[in-house]
């Protein structure tokens, strides 16, 4: 492997880890929140003692994903230099802000919350959370605005001399097309992966048989959660693929591997390769693509055409393999997530309690859509090539100049020592903390009966 490919390896990895504990952040900072307000709207204790285990879990994958999010910061100045020199002006403010969210406001009232319990009034208290999930909505945002520019550039200008971008409009970097499209489908992603993890803790325990009760609840919390983001992933999924076919249509003619651009493309559920075996649903890629089974999808040797004639000689014809079955693999891992959501509510209805194998499947079950995400956003990235900014300017124009295939390879193996030992601390305070009797898990924390030792 040369120098390129082994920064867009590291940077895969790198990125990949990372984004295994964002949509976990996200997910549990609303669902404490949530319930919170349904403790305190009904004095269930319960709903106490859940929030308690559940806001843990979040400081727990929170602060490894604020390592992990640094390790990816140092990681682009490393390798990624000269695309930093070039679009720095248009990031610098979303890196800016985010960063500030993220280890200001959200750390900060994480750290309100976690030790307020018995400080704050109980209202202002539940606004620590709250803030929380805003902040960790808001960051999402940002973020997304930077990359849906790599997808999309929009509000920057080139500097005649020095080829530099320069950021015209904040609000419109923020309102681009493509981010508007792909944040909803993000959170929806983020949804089922932190519910699909409260499902296997809620399972695992429901047999207990002092608070079987509160994890039965948890599970079932947990199951509705993996549903709804799985329905609203699929809607929102919908959505974006259009957009992306209106920006990108080689992203989505990799997607189907069309090399012919075709009037009412089928989309194929499997294939063998060209001229093998193929399971395909007429239609539905047009469908897909355009929101009609009879709209014309350009096929890859017409975009290659026509790509050469606008942007010069090269290829630009994305790794087509890994797009097909990335695309696929997302969406049948969304699908089986949400399948098993829905058996485990139907078995578990009136109360009812499920399977021994039913809970062995659930403990799987976060695996799935965690999956599903990490898919998507392969299939995002590589089915872009050869572009990091789609249009502007090619991937081995961005890399650090001077970069040698040595340096990447011991940065590479650093990171992946770093992260292998976040990895097992972050597994084992998980399942520290899923294993505690919810008694011990919310030790500090007020009852219903017990009003905060402060009043605002």
């Amino acid at each position: 492997m040369d120098v390129l490919d082994l920064t867009r390896l590291q940077f895969a990895v790198v990125t990949i880890y990372h984004y295994l504990f964002v949509p976990l952040s996200i997910s549990l900072s609303a669902t404490t929140a949530g319930l919170q307000i349904a403790w305190l709207r009904t004095g269930d204790d319960r709903y106490r003692q859940l929030t308690m285990l559940v806001g843990k879990l979040l400081i727990v994958t929170f602060a490894v994903g604020v390592v992990t999010g640094l390790v990816q910061e140092f990681q682009f100045g490393l390798a990624w230099s000269e695309f930093a020199r070039f679009y720095g002006d248009v990031f610098g403010p979303t890196l800016a802000i985010e960063g500030m969210l993220a280890f200001f406001l959200e750390a900060t009232f994480l750290a309100l919350w976690y030790f307020g319990w018995d400080r704050l009034s109980r209202r202002v208290h539940l606004a620590t959370i709250v803030v929380v999930a805003v902040g960790t909505l808001l960051s999402a945002f940002i973020i997304l605005a930077a990359n849906s520019f790599m997808q999309r550039p929009v509000a920057y200008e080139l500097d005649p001399v020095t080829g530099r971008a320069h950021l015209t409009s904040f609000r419109e970097l923020l309102l681009n097309e493509v981010n508007l499209a792909a944040f909803p489908h993000t959170m929806a992603g983020a949804v089922m992966v932190g519910g699909a993890l409260l499902l296997a803790v809620g399972a695992w325990r429901r047999f207990d048989t002092r608070d079987g009760a509160a994890f039965a609840t948890l599970a079932r919390i947990g199951a509705w959660m993996t549903v709804a983001g799985g329905a609203l992933t699929a809607v929102t999924g919908d959505h974006l693929g259009k957009v992306i076919t209106q920006v990108q249509p080689m992203k989505m003619a990799a997607a189907e591997a069309l090399y012919s651009t075709t009037t009412g493309a089928p989309f194929s559920l499997f294939s063998t390769g060209a001229g093998g075996f193929s399971i395909e649903v007429p239609r539905l890629l047009s469908i897909l693509a355009y929101g009609s089974p009879d709209a014309t999808v350009a096929g890859i040797d017409d975009l290659q055409a026509q790509y050469s004639a606008t942007y010069g000689p090269g290829s630009y014809i994305p790794m087509v393999p890994v797009a097909f079955w990335t695309f696929r693999l997302m969406i049948g891992a969304g699908m089986l997530a949400t399948g098993f959501a829905l058996l485990y509510l139907w078995r578990t209805r009136r109360d009812r309690r499920p399977g021994r194998w039913l809970v062995r499947g659930a403990l799987l079950l976060p695996l799935l859509p965690s999956a599903a995400n990490s898919l998507g956003w392969i299939f995002t990235e590589t089915a872009r090539q050869p572009w990091i900014a789609f249009g502007l300017s090619k991937v081995a124009d961005g890399i650090s100049p001077g970069l040698t295939s040595g340096e990447v390879l011991a940065s590479l193996l650093a990171f992946a020592a770093v992260y292998g030992v976040l990895a097992v601390v972050w597994l084992r305070l998980v399942r520290h903390l899923a294993r505690k009797p919810l008694s011990t898990v919310d030790a500090g924390a007020p009852t219903s009966a017990e009003p905060a030792a402060v009043s605002y």
